[in-house]
């Protein structure tokens, strides 16, 4: 099942990347632990990464000297008023499921692009909601020992663009994902996320490769007392008060610096975009860029909500 030298580009919503040294696509839990057992029987050391729609990566042009896997896990289904969905499942197919089935929680996510699992995996949020307000448990399988392991909403440690699969568990691969949802009217659930996804094509340049927001919004402790009142006026609850990093990028002249192909947005700019021909440095050097103005000029660190694979 293990393929060699395999371009992550296509894989990448940015369409930047080199190569992965080995690949796999495993579309259901059996095939995923071939795959693991297939790797663990090469002997090789070396890294191992899980790929799902690629929308917050950011991958190296010189590829990646590891293997990686593509979590392509599907399936939905329903049991009242709990949905389970396989983690490779998009977020647009899981909203479009509730909206079938008259569920409500998860209006917040229209338009949002990627996996369930990987919405779980950095507690993507948008709207004042959070993935972690619906789940109710999820599934999970260990690299190393093929061991099947089972988390309670509150066993996940879910905090601001975190999870327990960023941390201690990142040994383990998202097989499904419970949400546990409210029954709601069917033709106000289709409205409610229409009016997300239309806000999304509306405001984020969706028109250009992207891979979403480059950094995390700014909680009110991290910013220095004395900007404090400049930087306050623009709080928002999302879902506790931070500072929207576009705001401050705007304020320090950022948008729509230029490196080669990549351009901090002009229509956001907290996303960089791919205008054709992006280099993974060039995307780099805008970041570093944007960093050193922040610090230079609020004394903010920014932090990087994209990941990195190099």
């Amino acid at each position: 099942m293990i393929q060699r030298d395999v371009s992550l580009r296509d894989y990448s919503n940015y369409k930047i990347g080199g190569p992965a040294s080995y690949f796999s696509e495993a579309n259901s839990k059996e095939e995923l632990i071939e795959c693991l057992k297939e790797w663990k029987e090469t002997g090789l050391q070396k890294p191992v990464f899980v790929l799902g729609k690629g929308t917050n990566l950011l991958i190296s042009d010189n590829g990646f000297d590891g293997f990686v896997i593509r979590n392509s896990i599907k399936g939905l289904s329903k049991n009242g008023n709990l949905i389970t969905t396989g983690a490779g499942e998009l977020m647009s197919d899981v909203l479009s499921f509730c909206t079938v089935n008259s569920l409500s929680g998860l209006e917040w996510a229209g338009g949002l692009p990627g996996t369930i699992g990987g919405a779980v995996r950095g507690n993507a949020g948008a709207f004042g909601g959070e993935t972690k307000d619906s789940v109710f448990e999820v599934l999970s399988i260990d690299i190393n020992t093929f061991e099947e392991k089972r988390r309670a909403n509150r066993d996940c440690l879910f905090d601001y663009r975190y999870s327990i699969f960023k941390g201690e568990a990142k040994n383990e691969i998202v097989i499904s994902v419970s949400l546990e949802l409210k029954p709601g009217e069917k033709d106000l659930i289709k409205k409610l996320t229409e009016e997300r996804i239309n806000y999304r094509r509306e405001k984020h340049p969706m028109e250009y490769p992207n891979i979403g927001s480059t950094f995390k919004n700014i909680r009110k402790e991290k910013i220095p007392v004395k900007f404090r009142e400049e930087l306050m006026q623009y709080a928002k609850d999302d879902p506790f008060p931070i500072i929207p990093v576009a705001k401050v990028l705007y304020l320090c002249g950022l948008k729509g610096e230029r490196e080669g192909d990549a351009q901090i947005s002009e229509k956001h700019p907290n996303f960089i975009i791919n205008l054709g021909n992006a280099k993974y440095e060039d995307v780099i050097k805008l970041i570093n860029f944007a960093k050193q103005t922040v610090r230079e000029k609020y004394e903010i660190e920014l932090e990087e909500e994209i990941m990195y694979l190099k």
